[in-house]
Order: structure tokens, then C-alpha cells, then sequence
């Protein structure tokens, strides 16, 4: 067990370390920052003393890789490469463009956005698998061919339109909560109730009809079949027998997602107003603060790497056949 996960960490590691190059060669190669610089004072009558003065106010002055003019080992040190890609990984975010600490945003935004991704998660997995074993009790029914083609319509509509038509319904019509806002401490739950309510309605058409399809792949099965003819009933066969092995593909597309739920989202986040690490993202990207967009982009690839490690060890405790592999 110990061998594998320290294989499974030393295969991660290269990823990250090929991730973290490209993403600098995306910020300061083909975007120099030169570009930066007139992308963030403007593209007009920017002069070439505006732009020295913004590089070095950030620290974007010094050499790319290799400083030539330094000594000793601040040849390497002293260097854009060293200054914001080495250091990320000792999670040393530095400052933004703007001048914040970006570890610290990170550390007070990051609970709006768990306070929103956990609940959705929790609930819209009780609630996908619960319509996912009604349907496959009905299989080849008129309900199961009803709910599909309702699956796939949920499916193909937009997670904008959930969240507007949301707010109006539920905020405009009704008065029932706010359409948007956030608020500290026990009196934020008022502003999460309608995010978690859209998330958990967009995510039914795409997480039900997944789960179907695992369950009546599993209910096909000899072991299945010999179980009903013993003369188990039909719901205790789904319970008993089909949803316990269907947990492995339900424990991966959890596990898979945990770490990426700090990362909250996007589109949710701005429309409603919290002020979580998704519309942190999207503000700095509105603002050009590219130190911020480059401290959330290798978080993010350090989250879903660290969500595909979880995922080869829960198979090693629910399969240890995987530990062979």
C-alpha cells in the first residue's frame, strides 16, 4: 500500500512540474511582460517609463531564467522563473498586481466557496442516486423512457438559465431569499440557499442519468440475475446487491471532486456575489491581475492532481487487486 501511493505521488509529481512550465511560458514568453504591462496601463500612449515602472514595481524587471549580472547562486534566484513559479511550489503565492497578499485572500475566500460546492455535493448525490435506483426500478417502462428523455433536456439546458430564472422566481416573485449578496457567520445562509437550490436542480440531469446507466449496467449482471432467482425482491436487489457494486464508480466520481470544491465556481459565485475563490478568479482575470490568475491556475492543477491520488487509493481500499496494477 505504502509502495504504491509513493509511486502514484512520484508519477504526480512531473505533471505538476510540467504544468507549472507551461503555464510561465504562457505568462511571460508568449504574454512578456512588456504586454502585461500595456494590457495593464492601457494600450495607448503608454510610455516606456510607464511600463519600467509597473515591471519593476511587481517585480517582472529582472531576467527570465538566468540572471547574468548576478553572482553565486542568485544567478538562478534572482529571476522572474525563480520569483513566481519555484516559489509556488512551497505555496509561497506572493503579492498581486495589485499589491494584496494572495495567500491570505485565498485562506478567507476559500470558505464562501466550500460553504456552497459541500452542500451541493452531499445533496445532489443523495438525491442523484435516489432518482437513478426509481428509474432503474421502472427500467424499460414508460417512466424510464419519460425520465430519460427529461434527463436529457435537463441536460442541454444551460446553468444560466437555472440561475436566472432562480433569482427571478425565487427572489423577485416570491421574496423569498436574496437574489444576491453574501454575509459573515451563521447569517450567510439566507444568501446560500438559492445557489445550493440551482446547483443541486443543474447537476440532476448529468448526475442521474450517469448513475442510471452504472445501475442498469450492474443490474444486468449474472450475479444480479442469480440474486432474483432466489426470490429476492426487486428493491432489495438494488440496495443489496446493485448500489453496493456500483460503488467504486461512485467513490471515484466523488473523490475525484473533493479537492477540486475548494476551488469554488465561476459562474455561480458572480452571479449571486460571494466572494469565494471562483469570482476571485473572475475579478482578476477583469483586472488583469495575472499574479492572482497564475497562483489560482497551479492551485487548481495541484487540487485535481491530489483528486486523482485520492481516487487510485480509495480503488486500493475498496479493490486491493489495484495494488497489483
Amino acid at each position: 500500500m505504502t509502495a504504491y501511493i509513493i509511486r502514484r505521488l512520484l508519477y504526480a509529481i512531473p505533471i505538476l512540474i510540467g504544468v507549472n512550465l507551461i503555464t510561465f511560458l504562457l505568462f511571460f514568453v508568449v504574454n512578456s511582460p512588456d504586454d502585461m504591462a500595456r494590457m495593464h496601463l492601457g494600450m495607448k500612449r503608454v510610455t516606456p517609463e510607464a511600463i519600467e515602472t509597473w515591471k519593476r514595481e511587481r517585480g517582472y524587471h529582472r531576467p527570465l531564467f538566468l540572471n547574468r549580472d548576478a553572482n553565486g547562486a542568485e544567478t538562478l534566484t534572482d529571476t522572474i522563473f525563480f520569483d513566481k513559479s519555484v516559489r509556488l511550489f512551497a505555496f509561497d503565492f506572493g503579492s498581486s498586481d495589485a499589491g494584496r497578499d494572495i495567500g491570505y485572500d485565498i485562506s478567507q475566500r476559500m470558505w464562501p466557496s466550500l460553504a456552497i460546492a459541500v452542500p451541493v455535493l452531499v445533496v445532489g448525490l443523495l438525491i442523484n442516486i435516489s432518482l437513478a435506483l426509481f428509474i432503474v426500478f421502472f427500467r424499460a417502462t414508460y417512466i424510464d423512457i419519460a425520465a430519460v428523455v427529461l434527463l436529457v433536456a435537463m441536460m442541454s439546458i444551460s446553468s444560466l438559465f437555472y440561475i436566472i430564472g432562480g433569482q427571478y422566481v425565487l427572489s423577485k416573485v416570491f421574496h423569498l431569499v436574496p437574489i444576491s449578496g453574501y454575509d459573515t457567520g451563521l447569517a450567510a445562509w439566507k444568501f446560500l440557499i438559492l445557489p445550493v437550490i440551482i446547483g443541486v436542480i443543474g447537476g440532476v440531469g448529468t448526475g442521474t442519468r450517469w448513475y442510471r446507466t452504472l445501475f442498469i449496467e450492474e443490474a444486468g449482471k449474472d450475479y444480479v440475475r442469480t440474486a432474483r432467482a432466489k426470490g429476492l425482491s426487486e428493491r432489495l436487489v438494488l440496495f443489496r446487491h446493485v448500489l453496493r457494486n456500483a460503488l467504486i464508480p461512485i467513490l471515484t466520481g466523488v473523490v475525484v471532486v473533493l479537492p477540486l470544491l475548494f476551488m469554488g465556481s465561476l459562474i455561480t459565485e458572480s452571479f449571486f456575489g460571494i466572494p469565494g475563490l471562483g469570482s476571485y478568479t473572475i475579478d482578476a482575470i477583469n483586472n488583469q491581475d495575472f499574479a492572482i490568475v497564475r497562483a489560482m491556475v497551479f492551485l487548481g492543477s495541484v487540487l485535481y492532481i491530489l483528486g486523482l491520488l485520492m481516487t487510485d487509493i480509495s480503488y486500493t481500499l475498496v479493490d486491493p487487486r489495484v495494488r497489483l496494477s
